[in-house]
């Protein structure tokens, strides 16, 4: 997983409008980029509404919201659009950028192994460096952890 100080890996991943978003074309604001494990389950749903609700006191902190998942577009649009989020889902569907800040884990469930995100998110600086990690998450209130760090 990326640390405090490290420069935050770079991505283009297409989003829930179509467009394609990179890490590049954000320079000069901070990011909140959060990795969940999918769309429209309880957990992603709070912490989604959570920043959905705190959005304005993000960005007044000239701050960004990203949502990434390995979910397809569909599934983010559904997502979006049922719960009214203000923030683009990014479709991470094969994993590199998960992959790339280390949020992929080995997780049991119901006896079952598999390789899930381990919710986690990152606040990336103006200049494009970490500047704040949490990880695991809590989903309930998480918003206003990370307010902490802008």
């Amino acid at each position: 997983m990326v640390s405090v100080g490290d420069k935050a890996p770079d991505f283009k991943l297409r989003a829930d409008d179509g467009k394609e978003y990179s890490l590049g074309s954000m320079k000069g604001k901070k990011v909140v980029l959060y990795f969940y494990p999918k769309d429209d389950t309880p957990g992603c749903t709070v912490e989604a509404c959570g920043f959905r609700d705190g959005i304005s006191a993000i960005s007044g902190k000239n701050a960004v919201v990203l949502g990434v998942s390995r979910d397809t577009v569909d599934s983010h649009k559904k997502f979006k659009s049922k719960y009214s989020l203000n923030f683009p889902l990014l479709a991470d569907t094969e994993s590199k950028v998960c992959e790339a800040y280390g949020v992929l884990k080995e997780k049991t469930m119901y006896g079952n192994k598999s390789i899930g995100i381990v919710r986690s998110t990152f606040v990336i600086d103006e200049a494009g460096k970490i500047a704040g990690v949490i990880s695991p998450v809590k989903p309930d209130g998480h918003e206003k952890e990370v307010l902490q760090y802008l």
